[in-house]
């Protein structure tokens, strides 16, 4: 069914059409429009709304949520507040209103107009996102990470609940986006700041900063708009592994300015120089042979350091660590943070090194050596270690003593030890030598036994006959062997009268020969044999003894002859006699 409008005006009443004439020009005066702010009166307040009257032709109502400061309600029936108008009329025939889209939007326009004067805005950092932060400044902002501070920030959760000024550098009301930045803030002040520091900078100067950041060499100072860099080595007059250890983020420092580029605006800072070089007084405080206590602070293959105070240091070299244990790396004896006493051996000022030794603590046993085994006495001990020039054998614990392979034998026909001997043999030896700045204890095993040499004089006097076997042909002779630890040399010159281009031609390795001694030197263990010289003696003696044969047998045959001449002449005169 259609009803047609003027047929309905017809026939309503002239009171209602004055009523709806009457509302239409309120309606028009009032001029709330949708979407807009107007200004209501409270004038209802229950548990759960709030009914605001706006001179419209019905009152809204607003959850009382939207009123509530820290869980308290702050109105008060006939204040005038400021609310947002949704809807003329809604499903239940009321204005919808907000308090809350009000208080936005009023937030929103004041945000628009400070962007317009260029001003700052006022928030609180309330969480972290993907790629930075957001802020309360009444509406929900973005704060990228790279505006957080003047550096890239790594833990930006730090920065939740501070409360900081802004600055707007993008800002669209209608996608309700708002990015906000810290560092353009920074950024100012620091110029400002700046260029006052760089009035006064100078090198020498005491200053106070803080501390911005921290790297493995060092940290960056901020003096006051300007950073200059702290370095490990100038942090202080001791040790100092990492920066980390004296610093964090934010410390108050007191600095000097030890360089300054002002084209650069490069700063280096030194904080040990603040205070005085505690090598200064060295000299004073510690001597050489003092018993000092201090901490290990760091190993080396070669030693420990010991920190004496701050700034003063020493070496255990390791050498120095123990009298008798071969200590191959420090750490067998100390650890980091160990507490340890020590003698101090040398201070070198202008080096600024001090050296310790542990062991000096201690008696050195190098020194009891001598009471106990003076030089010609017997010691028996194990063998711990064989070597290409001798034997180490086990005296004591730590203590080896040494027998070079030239005190093995009075012969000196042992070359390598490990061919007489093995690890473990227990063997008797003579003290030779103890030196206990070297720590060398020094044995031999010929001294156990006469020097065969020591009567070379009385056995093979020049002009004796020796007999012996060949041990070793040279070139230019060879030797014999002519008694236990005693050789001779016929040189190739006495070999024979003969030319000889070889001396095997003459005589071969291993061959027992009978040679005469032609010279005898005890003190060079030299002793000259000839072989020529004795056949030519031998050849003399058989001449002699043929002769004398010869001339035996020639008495005798003569004697022969005139007894049987002499014979016949008695006989013939007997003869003759009786004829006579």
């Amino acid at each position: 069914m259609t009803i047609q409008t003027s047929t309905l005006s017809a026939d309503l009443p002239a009171d209602f059409e004055d009523f709806e004439a009457l509302l239409n020009e309120y309606e028009a005066k009032s001029g709330a429009k949708e979407g807009e702010i107007v200004t209501g009166t409270v004038i209802a307040i229950s548990k759960d709304y709030v009914t605001v009257d706006i001179g419209y032709k019905s009152e809204g109502q607003i959850p009382i949520e939207e009123f509530a400061v820290a869980g308290q309600i702050s109105i008060a029936e006939g204040d005038q507040i400021e609310v947002y108008l949704e809807s003329q009329e809604n499903e239940h025939g009321q204005v919808e209103l907000s308090k809350e889209k009000a208080d936005k939007l009023r937030i929103w326009d004041e945000i628009n107009e400070a962007v317009e004067r260029d001003e700052l805005v006022n928030g609180t950092i309330t969480g972290r996102v993907k790629g930075g932060l957001t802020v309360d400044i009444g509406v929900k902002a973005f704060l990228p990470g790279s505006q957080v501070d003047l550096r890239p920030v790594r833990n930006l959760e730090k920065y939740i609940g501070e409360k900081h000024e802004f600055k707007v550098i993008k800002f669209n009301k209608r996608r309700g986006n708002i990015v906000l930045s810290r560092r353009a803030l920074l950024e100012a002040e620091r110029e400002g700041l700046k260029s006052k520091t760089l009035e006064t900078l100078e090198v020498g100067l005491t200053m106070q900063g803080i501390v911005k950041n921290i790297t493995e060499y060092g940290c960056f100072v901020d003096l006051g708009g300007i950073d200059g860099l702290l370095h490990i080595t100038d942090m202080s007059w001791g040790r100092v592994n990492h920066p980390s250890e004296m610093f964090e983020v934010g410390d108050e420092v007191q600095v000097m300015v030890l360089k300054f580029d002002s084209k650069s605006e490069r700063v280096s800072l030194g904080l040990k120089q603040v205070s005085a070089d505690p090598w200064i007084s060295v000299k004073e405080k510690y001597h050489i042979g003092d018993r000092v206590k201090g901490k290990v602070v760091s190993l080396t293959d070669y030693g420990a350091f010991i920190e004496l105070e701050d700034g003063i240091e020493g070496l255990i070299h390791v050498s120095e660590m123990s009298w008798t244990k071969r200590v191959k790396h420090p750490s067998k004896m100390v650890g980091i943070g160990d507490i340890v006493e020590t003698v101090i051996l040398d201070i070198d000022l202008d080096n600024k090194r001090i050296s310790l030794g542990m062991k000096q603590i201690e008696t050195n046993p190098w020194e009891l050596l001598q009471e106990r085994y003076p030089v010609g006495s017997v010691v028996r001990g194990k063998i711990r270690n064989i070597t290409n020039f001798g034997l180490f054998i086990g005296i004591e614990e730590g203590i080896d003593g040494l027998i070079h392979v030239s005190d093995i034998s009075w012969s000196n026909k042992v070359k390598n030890p490990a061919d007489a001997y093995e690890k473990g043999d227990e063997i008797e030896a003579v003290v030779l030598h103890i030196d206990v700045e070297k720590e060398r204890f020094s044995l031999g095993i010929k001294q156990l036994s006469r020097d065969p040499w020591d009567t070379v004089e009385d056995r093979y006097p020049p002009g004796s006959v020796v007999e012996g076997r060949v041990t070793k042909l040279l070139d230019f002779g060879a030797i014999v062997e002519i008694g236990e630890a005693v050789e001779g040399l016929i040189h190739i010159s006495e070999l024979t009268y003969e030319k000889v281009n070889s001396v095997s031609e003459v005589v071969k390795d291993g061959q027992r020969v009978r040679a005469k001694v032609i010279s005898l030197i005890p003190e060079e263990r030299k002793i000259g044999l000839s072989l020529k010289r004795l056949s030519e003696e031998e050849a003399s003696e058989e001449y002699s003894a043929y002769l004398k044969e010869q001339r035996a047998e020639q008495a005798t045959t003569l004697g022969d002859v005139l007894g049987s001449a002499l014979s016949n002449i008695s006989v013939k005169e007997g003869e003759e006699g009786p004829t006579e």
